[in-house]
């Protein structure tokens, strides 16, 4: 494909949706001309908010973020919205489609929304994840929502690529509190109580608060709050909102700033290192072809895994 990336980035830099979509699935499909076009933009990144919000299923998240949509859109941002679906063990592709319930946002040109796949990723987002957070970023879009799939402690990669990350739960299900348990805790900037007007919710403030005071106190200094609201009513999302821009405020410190773009830098390059190992390492043995042959090898008793994988290294560092 002959793309010019300075063209094309030029192009979604002025809002061009067309581009931007097709960016974001070669993104998604692992281009290699998408990298070269990632640089082009990266100098025009860095001004978006991205807001995470992650829960169990069925907990209101789509339902939540829609009316926040509405909200921010009134306060005239532009708004981008990444949804991480989970992914077909036959396709590979998303299999919830939680954009259907936004739909009624598909006609207003300040929102962007696009579904991803985890694509088998163990922490809950898309490796591609990033890239197309980055991509919004450079459209312009002021407040980037986040929608992950799941919560618990194999999902919590959304702390280290959002700046504010809201843990939405409801009352009723049984588990309420092993729920927090299960390593997100400290990944909550705002808990948000959805479907409050359900028996139990009065006691789950009270449980979650009570396991706040006993935390560790977090090592920026934020205190994380606890909202309840009624998102299909839209009871209490105003006043969501206005914590998540208390927090936002609360991040505006040069030197937490400094801390949060550390982090997830950090965590970014390794990602992509990772990467770029991998396809050298598949490129030089030869895909598929080349691991069916050391599996055989393996299978076949010539030589054991641990050995086998120092060789194809071994054969890369040279």
């Amino acid at each position: 494909m002959g793309v010019n990336p300075k063209e094309w980035a030029k192009r979604i830099i002025e809002g061009d949706i067309r581009a931007a979509s097709r960016l974001m699935r070669d993104i998604d499909d692992r281009m290699p001309w998408v990298s070269e076009v990632l640089k082009e933009l990266y100098p025009h990144t860095g001004r978006a908010y991205v807001i995470g919000v992650t829960g169990s299923p069925g907990v209101g998240k789509s339902t939540l973020v829609d009316v926040l949509i509405e909200i921010f859109r009134g306060k005239k941002l532009e708004i981008g919205v990444v949804v991480i679906d989970p992914t077909s063990p036959f396709t590979g592709g998303a299999i919830l489609g939680d954009r259907i319930r936004m739909q009624r946002h598909s006609t207003d040109s300040g929102v962007f929304i696009r579904s991803l796949a985890t694509r088998g990723s163990m922490g809950g987002l898309s490796r591609s994840t990033s890239d197309i957070l980055r991509v919004m970023d450079a459209m312009g879009k002021d407040i980037i929502l986040l929608e992950t799939v799941g919560v618990g402690q194999d999902e919590v990669d959304v702390v280290n690529i959002a700046h504010t990350s809201m843990i939405v739960m409801i009352p009723g299900l049984g588990d309420d509190i092993q729920a927090i348990k299960a390593g997100i805790l400290e990944i909550g900037d705002i808990f948000v109580i959805n479907k409050c007007e359900r028996e139990g919710a009065e006691r789950m403030e009270r449980e979650i608060m009570m396991m706040l005071e006993l935390g560790a106190r977090r090592e920026d200094g934020w205190t994380p709050k606890i909202v309840k609201t009624e998102a299909i009513k839209r009871k209490g999302v105003k006043e969501l909102v206005e914590v998540i821009e208390e927090h936002r405020s609360f991040q505006e410190d040069p030197e937490r700033k400094k801390m949060f773009l550390q982090k997830a830098l950090r965590i970014e390059l390794i990602t992509h290192l990772k990467d770029q190992i991998t396809t050298r390492i598949l490129d030089a043995i030869g895909h598929e072809e080349g691991l069916s042959r050391a599996v055989d090898e393996i299978i076949s008793g010539r030589i054991d895994l641990y050995s086998k994988s120092e060789e194809i290294l071994n054969r890369l560092m040279c």
